[in-house]
């Protein structure tokens, strides 16, 4: 985490120059960001228009699609807002709103709008830090002119903002220039039911990684839930300043107990950097790959790798390149126990040049210390970007063993200070990043997140269908469609069934189907072990659609995959019943069912033999003579293979409520 100490600084210097330009265009009409050119209006719906101008003024809104204006005239704050009524889809329009000097809104498009909202899976770009699979191809191919893409900024507040900051803007057209830096997720799902409906598409991408739930939930909904209550009532009440030390000093406080605390640095010159430490001891772990693939799961701290290769003579007293790739989440890396570089950052790629005079004949001994705060932890790109590399062009690859040890596990130490404008506090985004859509009509939402509330799995059984209700009320439309992804799979395979969070908050997620017109993208299937951000998102993206598809827009499809709907026990197996089997059910690979455990009363997970009965699954195990319950796809990173005749996968789940594992954990 970097601290800017010119952060202040540069707030009141924005400050002015808004003040400035504020003061010298107030004659003219101030709308809010969701409005420009380029942008789409929810069809059929009664739009609202809304912004500021001089109090009394007269306010004219017309539209080409309308057969006459509407006028409004502005409050004693100058504050107006004016509904026009929306046909079906079409465009473009031009819309004016004349307050006595004109703006106009050109090449407005009339169709759906979409709220693209979540956490990092969600906002992984098709190509920056992302690049997604096939992101070259799929760039050149982006070419949906109406398709429009809106980024929302990310951006903090502890009260509602009525305006969001927006990136470049406003709204752009759907291009190979455009897409790169654009939620990849959110324009697969556009570009499916474009493709499908030829309807235009608006896309309000607000997203944030590494966050979690309640930071996008109302504090008037969160009030009404226990575990938040005293959360955001410190953040509505004011404090005084100086009244306790700044989150800036508390982070310089914390980082000082990580440094005196991490074993890798406590032996000075022999600490775990140093090229004479001898590491023969540790554990070996195949890189490029998350920690929690070798047996440390759910490990926050820090974490030592270390590798030695020899130096080929050709390289000698030559300057050389290290390329890490991304790095999850911070990293030092030493070369012969020299710092050669340092990078704040998971989405950052790591590269690092090694001086001259530190390329000796024989061994050279790489040493990178990882410091993860949150989710998965590791060295984790691609197998092509592990390398070292001379001037000439030779490449020695790094990919393959490397040695770890555990440093630092955060949990031995004092909890890290949470910044005071950071995005992990209750109701700041919501205030800023979701309120100020609340008068624009939408259609729906997508939303992918969860990862980082993983370790609270069971308070996500309340706190998620609470947040989805908090939207719908807030935008004043009870039922619009929110359609969500479970997560997919990541971690380590375990060869046992064992407890798992992440497969208790999928479990909590498939349970938020309860709610009416919801929707959920099963991902169990596409996801990556070593990496908590899979490249496929053209199939997540595709799974939303294909739900959107078949109940908004009347295409009678294939959506959900098979979901457990009830289990019937006799002797010594049980028999299970889905929905969503319209299409019959079978293998993803041809084989055996895989993926399915059965206990007893004894709560003792086996794994159990399963096999398909026409549109049932029939499970036993002989080491449960009495089966009570059963869990399919119930790990991290389970191997499963269920799936309907169009080949959408089984969710995740289980037939018993006994209580999770993360009970209590707040």
């Amino acid at each position: 985490m970097s601290i800017n100490f010119f952060k202040i600084l540069r707030t009141g210097l924005l400050f002015s120059s808004i003040f400035l330009t504020y003061e010298t265009t107030q004659a003219k009409v101030k709308l809010p960001s969701v409005f420009g050119n380029n942008m789409v209006f929810q069809q059929k719906t009664k739009a609202w228009i809304w912004g500021k101008t001089d109090a009394g003024k007269i306010v004219i809104v017309s539209a080409t699609w309308a057969k006459a204006p509407t006028s409004v005239v502005a409050d004693k704050n100058g504050d107006f807002k004016i509904g026009i009524t929306t046909p079906s889809f079409g465009g473009p329009y031009t819309v004016t709103v004349d307050d006595g000097e004109k703006t106009v809104l050109n090449d407005v498009l009339i169709g759906d709008i979409w709220v693209c909202s979540g956490q990092s899976n969600m906002e992984m770009p098709v190509a920056g830090w992302g690049k997604i699979d096939n992101y070259e191809q799929e760039i050149k191919d982006a070419n949906y002119p109406k398709i429009r893409l809106l980024q929302a900024n990310h951006v903090t507040s502890n009260s509602p903002l009525a305006d969001a900051k927006v990136w470049e803007g406003g709204w752009k057209t759907c291009n190979s220039k455009n897409i790169p830096e654009f939620s990849s997720v959110a324009y697969f799902f556009a570009r499916e039911v474009f493709k499908k409906t030829g309807i235009p598409i608006g896309l309000i991408h607000t997203s944030w990684g590494g966050t979690i739930a309640e930071a996008w939930t109302s504090g008037a909904t969160l009030k009404t839930i226990p575990d938040f209550v005293s959360a955001v009532q410190k953040i509505e009440s004011s404090t005084q300043k100086g009244k306790t030390p700044s989150v800036e000093e508390q982070l310089v406080t914390w980082s000082k107990l990580v440094l005196i605390n991490d074993a890798g640095l406590k032996g000075g010159d022999a600490g775990w950097h140093s090229a004479s430490f001898d590491a023969t001891s540790w554990k070996s772990i195949t890189l490029p790959a998350s920690w929690e693939t070798s047996g440390m799961d759910n490990v926050d701290g820090v974490v030592w790798f270390r590798k030695t290769i020899n130096v080929p003579e050709t390289w000698v007293g030559k300057e050389v390149r290290i390329s890490l790739g991304p790095i999850d989440d911070n990293d030092v890396t030493f070369v012969n126990g020299l710092k050669v570089g340092e990078t704040v950052g998971y989405n950052n790629n790591r590269v690092y040049n090694i001086p001259a005079e530190q390329v000796k004949s024989g061994s050279l001994v790489i040493s990178v210390r990882v410091t993860d705060t949150g989710g998965g932890g590791g060295i984790y790109g691609g197998k092509n970007i592990l390398a070292i590399s001379s001037s000439n062009g030779e490449t020695i690859s790094l990919n393959g063993e490397w040695k770890f040890k555990l440093g630092l596990d955060f949990k031995t130490i004092a909890p890290m200070p949470v910044n005071s404008d950071g995005p992990n506090r209750t109701t700041v985004l919501y205030n800023a990043m979701i309120n100020p859509y609340l008068q624009f009509p939408i259609k729906g939402a997508i939303w992918y997140q969860g990862e980082s509330n993983a370790d609270r799995a069971n308070q996500y059984r309340v706190l998620f269908p609470a947040m989805i209700e908090d939207w719908r009320k807030s935008w004043k439309q009870p039922n619009f469609p929110f359609y969500f992804v479970q997560l997919a799979n990541f971690m380590k395979v375990d060869s046992e069934p064992v407890p798992s969070a992440w497969a208790e908050l999928r479990d909590a997620q498939r349970q938020a189907l309860s709610l009416p017109n919801t929707g959920m993208a099963v991902a169990i299937d596409i996801g990556n072990a070593a990496d908590i951000h899979p490249k496929n998102k053209q199939d997540v993206g595709k799974r939303l659609a294909l739900i959107a598809l078949a109940k908004d827009y009347g295409i009678k499809i294939p959506f959900t995959g098979p979901v457990y709907k009830s289990q019937q026990t006799n002797g010594n197996s049980v028999k299970l019943s889905f929905t969503g089997i319209e299409s019959g059910l079978k293998t993803k690979d041809g084989g055996k069912v895989e993926g399915f455990a059965v206990a007893g009363a004894d709560k003792k997970f086996h794994w159990a033999d399963a096999k398909i009965e026409g549109n049932r699954i029939i499970v036993s195990s002989t080491e449960v003579p009495n089966p009570v319950s059963v869990r399919y796809a119930w790990a991290n990173n389970p191997i499963c293979n269920l799936v309907d005749g169009s080949g959408l996968p089984a969710s995740p789940f289980k037939t018993d409520n006994w209580p999770d594992m993360t009970l209590g954990k707040k």
